[in-house]
């Protein structure tokens, strides 16, 4: 975004003072002011006519006192059952938070005075997003396991190229990060689509390429107008993916997620019978959902934190099964505090369904972003180009087949064969740098984040626990 669109995004933020009167958290707030700005945007962007007549933002704007709060209350009801399909999504089962009808109308005239006309209309919907992004900086609002840093979510497309006729998955899709990326990585490809000639490919991008699932419903919300200011129309479905909801999903040229962390309420494990591997971890039964979603020569990424590199038992079953299954090409080793409500140290796994179901990878490239690098934070801002040096060594080729350069013991980027990662157990977690120590104090997680990174930590241990108490209780009921 430029400047203007920057400063935009910062009043638009500063209007939450308007709301604490009435109580409103900085996550209801994000809600609350999405309501209302999706119809601001839709006159702004001349697309009204996906709502109804008599509850557009005109309609709110010009009433003022209790009247204007009623009608807010009555439009927010209408919008569930009324309008596109979108809008029917957007407003279903809304409500609000506000009480006084000042703060409304402060809410109204402070969008109305704002000036839009600075910011380039194609990218209004990129406001919206850096508001969401706000919300996730906010520790207290715990919004940030549903924001995926933009940086990063950009690297990966970049890296994996979708291609116009491709399907693209999130079976995890939070704000809809990475759905918005994808389309917009094609749009570029294609001239917004103006390219593709056949009405029914554009049809096809618009409408069907680009298709998630999301389990909180407030999130889906989120997602949905995110999605629809940047003009994707695609289906995000509201369920558990880990259910027979993920099961259904179409299976997909390409899945990119990054998924919760943790293991699921009350240690059950997924609802999919068509899983091998039964585990209450869930970035475990994820990365099996993801390797199992691909058409043969898909391809996905997946963010993952470390555990799930090295973690024994069903863990080192389910890697061995997606190493013979896929070809896992190549593992990203983040760098810490990039994420804003997880403290736990990431990866990424990037890989390719093979033909068959067997002896898929040969080698796995490692590059570690991690070791000797700084702590990102409020003093040094993650940024785009900090992935430059990892896209030229993965290369031009989006299944991980390029020519690629080890760069030795002193290097980022290595190669190791399957059989040497078999000998270590099917370890992931593969390290040759020599840590020098160096990283900003300044950066260090906050008290509650490095609490949260514990009680992860401890998360999967006592899963790991409860999986070896049933099968040792099988046992002796066997015997």
């Amino acid at each position: 975004m430029n400047t203007n669109a920057n400063d935009l995004v910062q009043k638009l933020w500063n209007l939450c003072s308007l709301l604490r009167e009435d109580g409103v958290t900085y996550h209801q707030y994000v809600a609350e002011l999405a309501f209302v700005l999706f119809l601001k945007m839709a006159k702004e962007t001349k697309r009204e006519k996906q709502l109804p007549e008599g509850y557009r933002w005109d309609d709110l704007a010009r009433r003022e006192g209790m009247d204007q709060l009623r009608f807010y209350r009555e439009l927010l009801l209408h919008l569930g059952t009324h309008g596109s399909s979108r809008v029917q999504d957007i407003y279903a089962n809304a409500s609000t938070s506000l009480r006084h009808p000042k703060n409304l109308n402060a809410l109204v005239k402070a969008l109305d005075a704002l000036d839009w006309y600075g910011v380039d209309r194609e990218n209004l919907g990129d406001l919206y997003e850096g508001l969401l992004e706000k919300n996730a900086t906010e520790v207290k609002s715990g919004a940030g396991q549903y924001f995926t840093p933009r940086p990063l979510v950009d690297a990966i497309v970049s890296v994996l190229k979708p291609q116009p006729g491709e399907t693209v998955q999130d079976p995890a899709a939070g704000t809809g990060g990475f759905l918005i990326a994808a389309d917009r990585y094609v749009r570029a490809q294609t001239d917004n689509y103006f390219d593709l000639a056949d009405p029914k490919r554009q049809e096809f991008q618009r409408k069907k390429a680009f298709y998630g699932v999301e389990l909180v419903p407030e999130t889906r919300r989120l997602a949905l107008m995110n999605m629809a200011l940047h003009g994707l129309e695609g289906e995000l479905f509201l369920g558990d993916t880990l259910s027979p909801v993920g099961r259904d999903l179409p299976r997909a040229d390409i899945i990119i997620t990054n998924p919760p962390f943790g293991t699921k309420k009350g240690g059950g494990k997924p609802e999919r019978d068509d899983f091998t591997f039964l585990t209450s971890n869930k970035q475990f039964a994820f990365l099996e959902h993801v390797y199992r979603g691909l058409k043969p020569g898909g391809r996905a990424a997946i963010v993952v934190p470390d555990n799930v590199l090295f973690e024994e038992n069903v863990g080192q079953e389910i890697r061995a099964d997606l190493m013979d299954k896929c070809d896992l090409h190549t593992v990203l080793r983040l760098p810490t505090g990039i994420f804003y409500a997880q403290g736990v140290k990431t990866n990424v796994l990037f890989f390719t369904r093979g033909k068959t179901d067997k002896g898929n990878t040969k080698d796995v490239w490692f590059y570690d972003m991690r070791t000797n690098a700084p702590t990102y934070g409020k003093r040094t801002p993650f940024l785009r180009e900090h992935f430059a040096d990892f896209e030229n060594a993965f290369g031009d080729d989006a299944f991980g087949k390029s020519r690629r350069k080890d760069q030795g013991a002193e290097g980022r980027f290595r190669k190791f064969a399957r059989k040497e990662i078999k000998t270590r157990g099917d370890n992931l977690d593969v390290l040759w740098l020599k840590d020098g120590g160096q990283g900003n104090s300044d950066d260090l997680p906050a008290p509650d984040v490095i609490v949260a990174e514990i009680r992860g930590q401890l998360q999967s241990a006592l899963a790991e626990l409860d999986a070896l108490s049933i099968l040792l209780d099988t046992k002796e009921l066997r015997a």
